[in-house]
């Protein structure tokens, strides 16, 4: 046993926000092996009171105890100088920052968008979502479409809104065990209308991913609006770990300008995961399919790109239905050909996105005060017309 042998076993310890594991990113500070097979492990935090600290307690002791000849194995840890901290910065390419607020128990972030509006994103995300949670996982759900929120309706929220913890964090909503966070639930009404500019976009959507209190997550889907402007350049910035998924429906026109969506995630150096075509056809109550649509759009996309097609989602009466009830489709129809179709392409994000946190113990519920009587510290929603 030597430690490079135990360095090498240090290599599967994986930092779920940073997607590099921690020998890479230089966090093991120290390992010293003592007399009958004791090891000690230093491991340097970016922040001392570092929410994932148990991932790696668990990670390091697991994977130093698989070395052969390792008999007992006792991890510390310290944390990061500001030297330290910035060359870690200059290695990752970031200049924003490293995580330590709430995304960092989040383990991967999808972004759901495409580079027109009408093609059933809100609806998708919704499924997907319910889709992941039947699969175990734990899931969030960003509402980031600003001007067509619809994600509170569509999860039977109605016109509740969020309360505020202890530690003036916003408590997301819960529906079908989904964690969801929406402007819409800021407006008072759902015919409210968001009348902002690119500045406000830009600190609303910082404090839902920052001032928010997600907790452990395996999934948080982001729901786009349309286009390739503000909002999309805000997470890209925010997020530079997150994945893009791209949605289109079978027509050539709609491919099309999918495709520029596909663009703008390469230029802000977002990794694609997938396409997903939406409205692949319409399936009557019989079972009879129309391709009202055209065919092939999501799979010649995805053929362009480079990236998996992960799945074909029809068009079915229940699938509106369900939407405008306020539960997915997925679990009060789990047979129905769309649902089928949002199990399957769930399924194939799992298989591409693999990293998972450990299941930590639940802290105590803090107290909560209404948002209307207590705002998170620099909370400036609503401001519309």
């Amino acid at each position: 046993m030597t430690k490079d042998d135990i360095l090498k076993a240090l290599e599967s310890v994986i930092d779920p926000e940073l997607r590099r594991n921690i020998v890479e990113l230089d966090m093991v500070r120290a390992v010293e092996i003592r007399d009958a097979g004791v090891v000690d492990v230093t491991v340097s935090l970016t922040t001392p009171g570092c929410p994932i600290r148990n991932h790696f307690q668990t990670g390091v002791t697991n994977a130093v105890r698989s070395v052969e000849g390792v008999t007992q194995v006792n991890v510390s840890f310290d944390v990061l100088t500001d030297q330290q901290k910035s060359d870690l910065q200059r290695k990752l390419g970031r200049g924003g920052g490293l995580p330590t607020g709430a995304l960092a128990q989040v383990a991967n972030v999808l972004c759901i968008g495409s580079g027109k509006g009408g093609v059933g994103k809100s609806t998708l995300t919704v499924n997907l979502a319910a889709a992941l949670t039947a699969e175990g996982k734990r899931v969030g759900v960003l509402d980031a479409d600003v001007w067509g929120y619809s994600v509170p309706r569509m999860l039977g929220l109605g016109n509740d809104r969020p309360a505020v913890s202890a530690q003036r964090k916003i408590v997301p909503l819960e529906a079908h065990g989904i964690k969801v966070m929406s402007i819409g639930f800021f407006m008072g009404s759902e015919d409210a209308a968001v009348v902002w500019r690119g500045p406000m976009l830009h600190k609303a959507l910082t404090q839902f991913l920052e001032d928010v209190e997600w907790g452990q997550l395996d999934y948080l889907l982001i729901d786009l609006p349309p286009g390739t402007g503000d909002v999309s350049m805000t997470l890209a910035q925010l997020l530079p770990q997150a994945k893009f998924v791209i949605v289109t429906t079978p027509q050539p026109t709609a491919q099309k300008v999918a495709r520029r969506a596909a663009e703008m995630a390469h230029k802000v150096n977002l990794d694609i995961a997938g396409v997903i075509e939406n409205m692949a056809g319409f399936v009557t109550p019989g079972g009879e399919r129309f391709p009202i649509f055209g065919e092939g759009g999501g799979q010649a996309l995805a053929d362009e790109l480079d990236v998996p097609l992960l799945g074909n989602v029809p068009l079915t009466m229940p699938l509106r239905e369900c939407s405008d009830a306020g539960e997915p489709l997925v679990n009060a129809d789990p047979d129905d050909p769309a649902s089928q179709a949002a199990a399957h392409a769930a399924r194939g994000l799992i298989a591409l996105t693999p990293v998972e946190l450990p299941v930590m113990a639940p802290a105590a519920d803090p107290p909560t005060l209404p948002v209307t009587q207590h705002k998170p510290a620099g909370m400036s929603l609503p401001m519309a017309g």
